[in-house]
């Protein structure tokens, strides 16, 4: 069984050819987000912002699903959210609700994604792709009314579209300006990895930028700054879903503002002299990636049982730094996780699955590391939801209660929950991320590297900077070393027995790079040479921030911490799966008893990948805990109509909001508008659904301005009423 093997026509760009086929057997939420994930494929690897895009898809569809029933309640539709508000008067009852709903869903889905991928490299077949699914459904994409009020489907998925487009040109991502950083600046000047060592980092506890020839993204694609830009420091910013003011920090660097949630404090630093337990620290947890380097071979004669029985089942997370030690084995690799012994479901053992440690270590970091042709992280979550979704033994019974649901129920549900994690996962990792602007091991490790040897004070090359000594892993070169050089120049420097890197790696179809002795001011990650580490600071991981939120949702979702039948697999054929280099060297499958236990592997791969230390992934599965349960508890809400007004920063209860006034409501081109709002510094800007501001004035006379509308289309605006204490946006319509 492959897990996640959806190779349909309709991902591959011919829609027309497949997507009804495939609509017969899943619902039109879940063939839209298929369409989603495949775009996400497509365009360039940025975790934070197709977290977003999931989320905000996951609302139009939870938006069009849910104003048609009694007891739900819609998330933007009819609401307030973060000072933006959508209004809606209603719809007409109609005798056919879910051919209704679907017909609004596809509606909402295809202009929000038309809009959010029309500037993707993989724009022109993504709109394709859309247009396709429309017609093959049945529906007219050239539909463009918002008229919902006379009961047209199409018209109410058009306006939540509006809707959910403007709520994000206003949420703090700067989609408007591409996303692009409006004042971080990195602290290091960057390092090219193709030079041996790291002279260039000026401090050791920062982020460092690095530089290609050629940088190929995440997802494949080349990109044209040959010394990619922080992606995303300023996330923090951006509205979350069920994150509180009370999980809030804000800390202030260069006369700016970093927002941080659930703030885990600072991870290890280099300090002073070296010699205080922070420093310590700091070696330890990047020595620690050095040394699991050592693992990523599968000729090495370590086998691993793999299986559910032997792997997984950690019984409680590290409390503090101190205790990483204990719970992350430095020399043989892994966690104290304890197995379970028996597959809940059948009842029976868990049979054991002995595999080349190298292989194993090589085949998760790969995996999870989501590369080429990946939906980042956040959709990779999304393909293990659908996974589940598609199982035979899943009881499509949200929060493993209740009656059974339809697949429609089901995937809006589903998505709108894990939607909601997901994104804010990316807001609570990324506002880390920004803040504490972590060193990547790439970089420490060559540092520390250059400085010398901790472990000997009176030994040739000490630095209380530099890595400690450890036999067999990390040691001095030393005089007929066959790494000390035709004239000796590289004695006295460290080495590390480590993977030896893509300079080793001819032809990626058959060559296998090993393990071998380094110089460690060479010392590679385990990652494309084109893509050697993410973009961002490591500190937290988003891989980890990502998993355990999307764990605690699946595990809330379907009321069982198993996965369907006890175990989810994912196959890795012998010579087949692995991408830069050859391998697995047998037939391997990443086996899985919960949705915690596969959290937990996608946290160990990013180590043995080299792309994060322990003091990274931590935090990140503590504060996924707090994510998902808090976006499973909000979502819900939603689901039974018991949400009352979202707190996020105290917004939806500024003191001017009520007095706020944007009328008529309908208006017409020649009526032009009037806005009444308090006086004091009060701007008042419109936009278009497209994001283009149409008008900006200050309000005058008594907190009322009137505003010409002449020769504007019919279609809806959006008015945004700003002051110092906050803002609120309106939305209005233009009539024909």
């Amino acid at each position: 069984m492959r897990l996640f093997a959806i190779a349909l026509t309709l991902l591959a760009g011919i829609p027309a050819l497949s997507s009804t086929v495939y609509a017969q057997t899943h619902s039109v939420a879940r063939v839209w987000n298929e369409a989603l994930l495949q775009s996400i494929r497509e365009d360039f690897a940025r975790p934070t912002v197709h977290a977003r895009n999931l989320f905000h898809t996951s609302i139009a569809m939870w938006d069009a699903w849910a104003a048609y029933d009694t007891q739900s309640r819609p998330y933007l539709l009819g609401g307030t959210v973060s000072g933006f508000e959508c209004g809606f008067t209603g719809i007409p009852a109609t005798t056919d609700v879910q051919t209704d709903r679907e017909e609004a869903i596809s509606f909402a889905a295809f202009r929000l994604l038309s809009h959010r991928f029309g500037h993707s490299p993989g724009a022109e077949a993504a709109e394709a792709r859309y247009a396709g699914l429309m017609q093959d459904l049945g529906y007219d994409p050239s539909n463009e009314s918002r008229a919902y009020e006379t009961g047209d489907p199409a018209a109410l998925g058009n306006y939540i579209a509006d809707c959910v487009i403007a709520f994000g040109l206003q949420d703090g991502a700067n989609e408007a300006g591409g996303y692009a950083n409006q004042y971080y600046r990195p602290a290091n000047p960057p390092l090219n990895p193709e030079l041996p060592g790291n002279n260039q980092l000026l401090d050791p506890n920062r982020w460092q930028p690095l530089s290609f020839d050629l940088f190929i993204d995440q997802s494949g694609n080349p990109v044209p700054a040959s010394t990619p830009e922080f992606v995303s420091p300023e996330w923090g910013d951006v509205v979350p879903f069920a994150l509180a003011s009370t999980d809030l920090t804000v800390y202030q660097r260069g006369g700016h503002a970093y927002r941080v949630y659930h703030d885990p404090g600072p991870p290890p630093m280099m300090t002073g002299d070296g010699s205080d337990p922070m420093s310590e620290a700091y070696r330890w947890n990047f020595s620690l990636v050095a040394i699991w380097s050592a693992h990523l071979d599968p000729s090495d004669g370590v086998y691993w049982d793999t299986s559910p029985a032997a792997i997984g089942n950690v019984a409680s997370l590290p409390a503090s730094i101190a205790e990483y030690p204990g719970f992350y084995d430095l020399m043989e690799g892994g966690d104290p996780g304890r197995g379970t012994r028996l597959n809940p479901v059948t009842g029976s053992p868990y049979w054991a699955q002995l595999v080349p440690r190298g292989d194993y270590a090589r085949v998760l970091a790969e995996f999870w590391a989501d590369g080429p042709d990946s939906e980042t992280p956040p959709g990779h979550w999304f393909t293990i939801l659908n996974y589940v979704s598609d199982h035979p033994q899943v009881s499509k019974r949200v929060g493993g209660i209740g009656p059974v649901v339809d697949d429609l129920e089901w995937d809006v549900k589903s998505y709108f929950a894990l939607g909601g994690a997901m994104h804010d996962a990316a807001v609570t990792a990324w506002g880390v991320k920004g803040w504490y602007d972590y060193v990547r091991p790439v970089s420490a490790i060559r540092w520390m590297a250059d400085q010398g040897q901790a472990s000997d004070p009176a030994g040739p090359s000490y630095s209380p900077y530099g890595l400690p000594l450890v036999p067999g892993y990390i040691e001095m070169v030393n005089a007929g070393d066959p790494l000390a050089g035709e004239s000796n120049e590289h004695v006295g420097k460290i080495k590390l027995y480590a993977w030896r890197g893509p300079d080793f790696i001819e032809d990626p179809a058959v060559d296998e790079a090993r393990v071998g002795w380094i110089l460690a001011e060479n010392w590679w990650p385990y990652q494309r040479p084109t893509f050697i580490t993410p973009p961002f600071a490591g500190y937290v991981s988003g891989h980890s921030t990502y998993s355990r939120a999307a764990a605690e949702i699946m595990t809330f979702l379907t009321g069982d911490a198993y996965f369907p039948g006890g175990m989810g697999i994912f196959d890795a054929p012998r010579n087949e799966f692995l991408v830069f280099e050859e391998g697995p060297s047998e037939n391997i499958e990443l086996q899985w008893a919960t949705y915690r236990d596969a959290s937990d592997q996608c946290s160990l791969s990013r180590i043995w990948g080299g792309i994060h230390p322990p003091a990274d992934d931590i935090p990140g599965r503590r504060m996924g805990i707090e994510i998902g349960v808090d976006a499973w508890s909000l979502a819900t809400t939603y689901f039974d109509g018991t949400v009352t007004d979202v707190e996020q920063e105290g917004v939806d209860t500024l003191p001017f909001a009520a007095a706020v006034h944007v009328f008529p409501n309908p208006s017409t081109a020649s009526a032009g508008l009037q806005v009444e709002a308090p006086v004091g510094r009060t701007s008042v800007s419109v936009f278009d659904a497209r994001g283009r501001r149409m008008t900006e004035t200050l309000v005058t006379e008594g907190g009322r301005t009137g505003l010409s509308t002449n020769g504007w289309s019919a279609g809806v605006y959006f008015v945004r009423v700003e002051t110092a204490s906050g803002a609120i946006t309106r939305p209005v319509t233009i009539a024909r």
